[in-house]
């Protein structure tokens, strides 16, 4: 029976707006594993809303402020995330019955109560460095608890409610709520400019990182990343503070010391030097950028307790993330693979890994733009990092949270491709498009966070489709 410490009062009857979403649908996870009613909505029926109403889940499809009164008892809380506008009728029909509105952050916050915490923050690889510390740890049988933004290949899970005394989380800067978490452990992967239609400016982006520093617990640690301009200043900072602080990179300023990496198209070997001995890490993931990742997580791991030679094996086992370059299939000679890389700095450092994994055949990606906000601002650095393939295909922007602005379309970022480019708008035609493209050998790859990832399978049937047409 789940104690009071495991389920605060005020989640015992949840209703989570937009429940089908990776944050909010891994809270709900937990909620049920520890024993809370919990009931949500979102706008359509999915995976993750099959899954949960299996799990005993009481859930809408459709949000409307009439759902609330359909339940049996009124929540005890309502859970939203910053993507719920205020305009929602199921938020306002809370806030109109006197319903207490909590930010996702503050229930996994509450979640988080009586446990020893790592958060994983950064830019860029907080999904895969989360993910490899939580899959390590399970492999020293330490059963934590996590919530992560993406689902583990293990076990198909974005959240777990587990028996030990560890909780792992994805630590989201972009609207600044991590800020809610008070962390004994704290990776800082990458501090790069992004979400500026939050934060505002580069500046106030960076802070929030100083901010989340400060809230690590007393005699806690922070974790970061030597190699990074914006992680090593902010370890620096915090150091300079009281805040204990270990690196990792090849920096010379670096604690842990990457002494090289040999990549292989199933992944690589990293070698580091801990504590003054050499030791040798496997990753099963592509990429110098996962490897380092990969000893983030390491450090994580022997902070919280965990055997170096388990942690290692962990590693050495992960087997990724969903829409980390997952692979969908193979149509004849074409390997077709997705990915969720949605940042410059995140197409550039996957793009060459997916070349090492391409061999001698071509790569071929099919980009997605995601925020009309991000594409104006990056239009050069997407370009740019777009190169590195063979042959581009961008499609238009995928707007999420935003609303079109004029003039912002994938067309700013394909006329500055310097590869052969295919600016396609219309998504439907984006599968025939790539079929005439690719080779036998090549690799295509679908990039982007938004309904990119459907277009993976729809490249491969339409591949089959005309080969059993020839």
């Amino acid at each position: 029976m789940p104690t009071p410490l495991e389920l605060p009062a005020s989640l015992r009857r949840a209703h989570l707006i937009g429940i089908g979403g990776a944050g909010m649908s891994g809270i709900a996870r937990i909620l049920l594993a520890r024993g809370a009613a919990v009931s949500g909505s979102d706008a359509k029926e999915s995976r993750a809303l099959l899954s949960l109403r299996a799990q005993g889940a009481t859930l809408f499809v459709g949000q409307r402020g009439e759902n609330l009164a359909e339940l049996p008892e009124p929540p005890s809380a309502v859970v939203v995330s910053t993507a719920i506008k205020e305009t929602n009728p199921e938020l306002a029909a809370a806030r109109s019955r006197g319903i207490p509105v909590l930010h996702r952050a503050q229930a996994l916050a509450g979640l988080m109560a009586g446990h020893r915490v790592a958060c994983i923050a950064g830019t860029h690889g907080k999904t895969s460095t989360t993910s490899m510390l939580t899959v390590a740890l399970q492999h020293c049988r330490m059963d934590p608890s996590f919530a992560i933004g993406g689902d583990l290949n293990e076990s198909g899970a974005n959240a777990h409610h587990g028996e030990g005394g560890v909780f792992v989380a994805e630590a989201d800067e972009s609207d600044g709520s991590f800020l809610t978490y008070t962390p004994s452990v704290a990776v800082v992967t990458n501090v790069e400019p992004d979400h500026l239609d939050h934060h505002g400016t580069a500046e106030a982006y960076v802070k929030v990182f100083s901010d989340f520093a400060g809230r690590i617990e007393p005699g806690g640690l922070l974790i970061v990343c030597a190699d990074d301009p914006g992680a090593a200043r902010l370890g620096d900072e915090a150091a300079a503070a009281g805040v204990r602080v270990r690196r990792y990179g090849r920096a010379a300023a670096a604690d842990v010391r990457v002494l090289d990496y040999t990549p292989a198209p199933d992944g690589g070997v990293v070698r580091v030097l801990l504590d003054g001995a050499e030791r040798e890490l496997r990753v099963a993931v592509p990429g110098e950028h996962m490897a380092l990742n990969a000893v983030a997580a390491l450090l994580a791991g022997l902070e919280l307790g965990a055997p170096v030679d388990g942690m290692a094996e962990g590693l050495a086992a992960f087997g990724g993330v969903r829409r980390r370059f997952e692979f969908k299939g193979r149509a004849g000679d074409v390997r077709v693979y997705d990915d969720y890389a949605h940042h410059p700095t995140e197409v550039d450092a996957q793009l060459r890994a997916v070349r090492v994994a391409a061999g001698t055949g071509r790569v071929v990606v099919v980009f997605q733009p995601h925020l009309y906000s991000r594409t104006k601002t990056f239009s050069a650095e997407f370009a740019e990092a777009l190169s590195l393939a063979d042959e581009v295909v961008v499609l238009d922007v995928f707007g999420a949270r935003e609303d079109p602005v004029p003039g912002v379309t994938g067309a700013l970022i394909a006329d500055r491709v310097r590869v052969p480019v295919h600016y396609q708008p219309a998504f439907d035609a984006a599968a025939a498009l790539v079929a005439d493209l690719v080779r036998p050998g090549d690799l295509a790859v679908t990039m982007g966070a938004g309904d990119v990832t459907q277009l993976g399978p729809e490249i491969l049937a339409e591949l089959d489709r005309r080969a059993a047409g020839a």
